[in-house]
């Protein structure tokens, strides 16, 4: 893994539910906004009804187009979480797939006119929690903001069972990718050229 580079100054961070960034991510959020990088959260759609298609296209591509990022997160569209995982969930793979889609629709001035004018500046798409990453970034530092962001989807939280350990979870998974990475803490993520 490479680190990823940190020349831009927008984002743009698309995900299916309130909570998916906050699994890792959201420290390297911390990271980014601490530098003076400006990182917004996009999507709104209905938790459990969302399907890949051109409306979810247009939605994602409008909102590229309104912020004018440099560069797009988004989460993993993987079939499976890992190899041996459980199946990941529908939302996360259409909202995803759609991102990445978006991204390429938001450059064509000929699609979704209504929905801004084009944006060509994305120049790199990242997805977050994917098995393979090919970049990563050091929260070391922020480790404790992500925990805390985390914590702070009581809901969610309460879903997974009474034993989730928020700052063990993160810390193991940070500390994991960390150890591939030569830092204490990071996060992985898979780098799509735009």
């Amino acid at each position: 893994m490479d680190p990823m580079p940190e020349d831009w100054d927008r984002a743009v961070a698309v995900v299916a539910h309130p909570d998916d960034l906050e699994y890792g991510t959201a420290a390297a959020v911390a990271r980014w906004t601490r530098q003076g990088r400006e990182v917004a959260y996009v999507l709104g759609h209905r938790d459990g009804l969302i399907e890949y298609g051109v409306p979810l296209r247009r939605d994602i591509a409008a909102a590229i187009r309104r912020h004018r990022p440099d560069v797009v997160i988004t989460m993993s569209f993987d079939l499976t979480w890992g190899d041996e995982g459980p199946v990941n969930h529908s939302d996360h793979r259409a909202v995803g797939l759609a991102t990445l889609d978006a991204c390429r629709d938001a450059a064509n001035s000929w699609l979704f006119p209504d929905a801004g004018a084009a944006w060509h500046g994305v120049k790199w798409m990242y997805v977050a929690a994917t098995a393979n990453p090919t970049h990563f970034v050091d929260v070391t530092d922020t480790i404790d903001a992500g925990v805390a962001s985390l914590r702070e989807h009581k809901a969610y939280l309460d879903g997974l069972g009474g034993d989730f350990d928020p700052d063990d979870f993160l810390r193991k998974m940070a500390g994991f990718v960390g150890l591939a990475a030569g830092c204490e803490y990071a996060v992985g993520l898979h780098r799509y050229p735009a």
